[in-house]
């Protein structure tokens, strides 16, 4: 009956299956105590949150934790280190902004606001007008321009609660924040304020990029924290008469130059073929960006680390690359894959950490079947780790580039309940981090960048 259903040239390979897990399950406990015992993740990240801080491309922070994170690469023990230099946005957030609502007959209400990132500001003298509340865009359409024209239109569109994974709660809201402000201009808004992308209602407002339509008039966007949002609503259910005002000082200044940061261990057999891992430099700069994605890079950094340190000498080459402009433009991203392109270089695999340094749960697979297949194989591997959600997915948006040159693409999945408390927002600080839950996903990280290059895909 077994027979039936395997050939018997199974039987042959399954010994050499069996062995061929037990080295492997050896050799990624070794990596594991390796990290848990000397991992330097977490000093690497309280260096760069403490000692640098908030790094928003074109700032000199952002050079700053460029020179840092290199010197960090050859601590490590990578081969080589090097600069990419890209062209990436400066935006400038200017002085504090300041906004509050006046609710016919009740006293000033004052706002937790802060701007969109690429939004143009409001002049010194600000915006003042009525506030229409919309929580669809469907309903901005309904709506139109007699009645949102000359007002502040309040897009609260929460986050779905129901989801629990957040991510996906994250990619329906968000449009409210990325699209907002130019449909709002185009039925002749003056000013949009967008209900804050926080799974969680609390005071914080949270920043994130936005994007104008060059079709239409450009108005000046800020984020309201989920409290806010909340009580700003249910004073507009009462059919009160309610003003807005807020001023931000924002602006876009001219392109100036940054860089993506490269370390490699080069491969001693298959050198040309390349295994990508990493994270993004840039942050927002209302924190110091320890989740966000401090953590992503320090993990990146740790897997050159324990390979070295744990004596395996790769198949191919690794490169850890800490991207620089993922938050306001992607600029790296894209140089990253301009320049494997115009090098013809061989790009086997890309490994992303970009949500968090949040205990590790599994790995999104952008790749296709059979290399989809082979992964799974390796599922027994991660369990003692605590990662068992393995499944087709996206990447991320620094890797992701590389699928137009056939790159087979993957994305750290760690617990998200938390991520969306601190995402872009003051609260993304280094105290927010644990040691041992960032230690966990850079050593699952490490595993896997281990498995693809002794066995391929």
């Amino acid at each position: 009956m077994f027979k039936k259903f395997f050939p018997a040239s199974c039987f042959y390979l399954l010994p050499f299956f069996c062995v061929a897990q037990s080295e492997d399950s050896a050799m990624i406990k070794k990596i594991a105590d390796e990290v848990l015992i000397n991992g330097k993740a977490y000093e690497n990240l309280r260096f760069l949150c403490k000692k640098i801080g908030p790094r928003l491309s074109g700032s000199p922070q952002a050079q700053k934790a460029v020179e840092a994170t290199a010197r960090m690469l050859m601590e490590a023990g990578a081969d080589t280190v090097y600069l990419q230099p890209c062209m990436v946005p400066h935006w400038v957030r200017g002085i504090k902004e300041k906004g509050f609502i006046q609710v016919a007959g009740k006293p000033v209400y004052p706002l937790h606001l802060c701007s969109l990132g690429n939004s143009l500001g409001t002049g010194k003298k600000g915006v003042r007008a009525g506030v229409i509340e919309v929580r669809s865009f469907k309903e901005l359409d309904q709506l139109g321009t007699a009645v949102i024209k000359g007002k502040i239109v309040f897009l609260n569109f929460p986050m779905n609660p129901t989801y629990i994974k957040t991510f996906r709660a994250y990619g329906e809201s968000g449009i409210s924040r990325w699209q907002g402000a130019s449909k709002a201009a185009s039925y002749g808004a003056i000013g949009t304020m967008v209900r804050s992308l926080a799974s969680n209602e609390d005071d914080n407002p949270h920043t994130g990029a936005m994007a104008y339509n060059d079709s239409f008039p450009k108005i000046p966007a800020v984020a309201i924290s989920t409290n806010d949002a909340e009580w700003l609503s249910k004073q507009l259910k009462l059919k009160m008469v309610v003003k807005a005002s807020f001023t931000n000082t924002s602006a876009m200044l001219a392109d100036t130059i940054s860089y993506n940061v490269v370390g490699e261990i080069r491969g001693n057999e298959f050198p040309k073929e390349i295994i990508t891992v990493g994270g993004h430099l840039d942050s927002w700069d209302l924190a110091e960006g320890a989740q966000d994605d401090g953590a992503g890079v320090m993990q990146s950094i740790e897997v050159l680390r324990v390979l070295k340190a744990v004596g395996i000498h790769p198949k191919r080459t690794i490169r850890a690359v800490m991207f620089m402009n993922e938050e306001n433009g992607g600029r790296g991203g894209e140089k990253y894959l301009e320049l494997a392109e115009q090098n013809k270089e061989t790009h086997l695999f890309g490994l992303e950490s970009d949500d968090g340094g949040f205990t590790p749960r599994g790995f999104r697979l952008e790749m296709n079947e059979p290399q989809l297949s082979k992964v799974m194989q390796w599922k027994n591997l991660f369990y003692p780790y605590g990662v068992y959600d393995m499944a087709a997915g996206e990447s991320g948006a620094d890797v992701g580039p590389l699928k137009k040159i056939g790159t087979l693409l993957a994305g750290l999945s760690p617990d998200s309940q938390r991520y969306f408390d601190v995402h872009h927002a003051a609260t993304d600080v280094f105290e927010n981090v644990s040691k041992r839950e960032l230690h966990l996903g850079a050593l699952n990280m490490a595993a896997l960048i281990y498995l693809v290059d002794k066995y391929g895909l």
